[in-house]
């Protein structure tokens, strides 16, 4: 203990690539354009790779006037990286999707300053993956000396608190064991159950429901609509072009202002190309809808979707059908489709718990929280319960 040094940058190019990776995604490399090589003792996740953090900055997506300012957590051994946290100082709770207006509305109008606060997340991304980022050795210790270390970096920037979102289970039991407050959220995932093929997804469901999902994708591709999958090396900046005109048009109309900037955009495409797979509807050759999914080892992120012509269930069947498609061809176990959206139920994703952990510093706000989330906890519990009735598989 007497050789570690704690730090927080703001840039992750201090760290180092191979440093970065080598503790979040332990045993997996990535080769030129995200091309995934290797294997580890966790499933990759493309979110927490250099790559993708560093696009974020790159870009200027994050630092500058975002209100995202990179603070990364690294733990050092005698200057060696052992552990790390990609970890934010944040002046606002936009691009979280877990969501703490109410406490900062109510811990202000109390006579007290919520912001600044620290944000340990993948920014403007819902998806769960590793947090406390600890490599594959003495787990246990560091994600603990983690867990104490962001509390002293609020401490020392007078943030307010600090929030670890959509973090895996090791992760929340050291937050825990660390007094965090743990709080549970609700997000709609598909899993693959050995399906060899679409038909084999069809055959678990419920007759009614067969037929539902059949017509519905009948009735998307009614209008000469085709559906091409672009991945890898076959990404151009023309595809990028129409997507970026997707995801405008729909982060105008539901955030105001789109998170991402084009320029992010090509440095995925140029770093992570091999991960990304875009789904594309095209009618008369010219796409008019699209997704952008990340592609980890085990699981298929659905992150973003527009539209330039709405056609009747393209969005279910550019969002949803297909990435279901894309996870069986591929051996994939999981699609996880975002935030939001009880209506993917009927397509065959499930109710699933998605974890948050929360330090706040003043006592009276901590014992408010705490109350709120013993019953919101429960609540969730129930929901995913009785929604979990509402799939359109077959019973027994």
């Amino acid at each position: 203990m007497d050789t570690l040094t704690i730090e927080a940058t703001g840039d992750l190019s201090e760290v180092g690539r191979s440093n970065w990776d080598g503790l979040a995604n332990p045993g997996w490399c990535l080769g030129p354009g995200g091309r995934l090589e290797g294997g580890g003792p966790a499933p990759f996740n493309p979110f927490v790779s250099y790559d993708f953090l560093s696009a974020l900055e790159d870009a200027g997506c994050v630092g500058g006037r975002s209100g995202w300012f990179p603070r990364h957590l690294v733990v050092r051994d005698g200057g060696t990286p052992i552990a790390a946290a990609p970890t934010y100082l944040k002046s606002h709770s936009q691009g979280e999707y877990v969501f703490d207006h109410g406490w900062a509305d109510a811990f202000a109008r109390a006579g007290g300053r919520y912001y600044p606060k620290l944000q340990t997340a993948v920014p403007f991304t819902p998806a769960q993956g590793p947090r406390l980022l600890v490599g594959d050795r003495d787990q246990t210790g560091r994600r603990d000396i983690l867990a104490r270390a962001l509390v002293a970096l609020a401490e020392q920037t007078d943030a307010s608190s600090v929030h670890v979102t959509f973090a895996e289970d090791a992760d929340i039991a050291a937050l825990e064991a660390a007094h965090y407050l743990i709080r549970h959220d609700t997000q709609f995932h598909f899993t693959n159950r050995g399906y060899a093929t679409p038909e084999d997804f069809l055959a678990a469901l419920a007759s009614r429901k067969r037929k539902q999902v059949r017509r519905e994708r009948r009735d998307a591709l009614a209008n000469d609509i085709t559906i091409r999958w672009i991945t890898g090396d076959d990404i151009t900046e023309a595809h990028w072009d129409a997507f970026f005109e997707f995801y405008s048009d729909t982060g105008s109309r539901k955030w105001g202002r789109p998170y991402l900037n084009r320029t992010f955009f090509s440095l995925l495409g140029e770093r992570l190309a091999h991960r990304v797979v875009l789904i594309f509807a095209e009618r008369a050759g010219r796409p008019v809808a699209g997704a952008l999914n990340l592609a980890g080892s085990h699981t298929l992120f659905g992150r973003y979707w527009g539209c330039t012509e709405d056609h009747p269930f393209l969005h279910f069947e550019v969002c949803y059908y297909q990435a279901i498609d894309f996870a069986i061809a591929h051996g994939l176990e999981r699609v996880e489709a975002g935030a939001q959206g009880d209506h993917k139920l009927a397509r065959g994703y499930e109710a699933c718990a998605t974890r948050s952990a929360h330090y706040l510093r003043h006592s009276g706000l901590r014992e408010a929280v705490k109350d709120y989330l013993d019953r919101e906890r429960r609540a969730v519990t129930h929901q995913n319960d009785v929604l979990n009735t509402y799939t359109p598989y077959r019973k027994g």
